[in-house]
């Protein structure tokens, strides 16, 4: 074992014993069997040959949609699906759930390969988020949906308070930078038709993630069009 391995596996213990700490004050006292594993990026799986997060993090997924929406509607009960959409988007996106990875000092507990340690993919968003995704898995895997939700009340927090003003701002800036966060190129619209009279004309966009078209809406001018685009593929981006 090199001398960088050896401080690995050293600050990892400290950083994990750290975490669990801070687990036990939002879930209590719950044991989770899969935390190791929600604690292992691929890269290191492939060299130890142990389970890394990827699974957990795709359940993961669902669970934080899932207890963010229950929130979101209770805490909106007039909230129309497209504004409650905007704001799940904006509370479970890539680039939030990397802020609370960071401000948790979640990195210092995943266990990487090689050369993610030396390229520091401990550092990047979506590994981050990925993190959080798989954290929130293995919890829910432990304790179900009571103990999810705790864990996903501390993480989104007073933003759920404040998701409001979330939903005033433009979807298109929304869903730009979910995308984004995701890894994906930047969104483009394509005005694709125009319909009804000439003194009443309905036009109709289509909004594309790279070549792919993701969401159709239709508005009186092509803004309005544009902006009905993005909220239908807010909608949909993560399904």
């Amino acid at each position: 074992m090199s001398k960088r391995e050896f401080l690995q596996d050293e600050s990892l213990l400290a950083a994990r014993s750290a975490l669990a700490d801070k687990l036990r004050t939002i879930v209590g006292q719950l044991e989770i069997p899969r935390f190791e594993e929600a604690l292992t990026h691929p890269s290191y799986s492939n060299e130890a040959r142990v389970r890394d997060n990827q699974r957990l993090e795709f359940l993961g997924d669902a669970v934080l949609e899932l207890c963010v929406s229950e929130q979101l509607v209770t805490a909106y009960p007039d909230a129309d699906e497209g504004t409650l959409t905007r704001m799940r988007a904006s509370l479970v996106n890539g680039n939030a759930l990397a802020e609370w990875a960071r401000a948790q000092n979640l990195g210092d507990c995943l266990a990487v390969g090689r050369g993610a340690l030396s390229s520091r993919d401990r550092e990047q968003t979506n590994v981050l988020a990925d993190l959080v995704e798989a954290l929130a898995a293995a919890i829910y895997d432990a304790g179900g949906l009571p103990s999810a939700r705790l864990f996903v009340g501390a993480l989104v927090g007073e933003r759920v308070a404040n998701a409001d003003q979330i939903a005033s701002l433009d979807p298109k800036s929304d869903l730009q930078e979910f995308v984004q966060s995701q890894g994906k190129p930047t969104p483009t619209y394509r005005h694709v038709g125009t319909s009804g009279s000439q003194h009443e004309p309905t036009f109709e966009a289509v909004v594309l993630v790279g070549d792919e078209e993701v969401a159709r809406g239709t508005g009186r001018s092509k803004r309005q069009a544009e902006r009905s685009a993005a909220e239908a593929a807010l909608r949909v981006i993560k399904v």
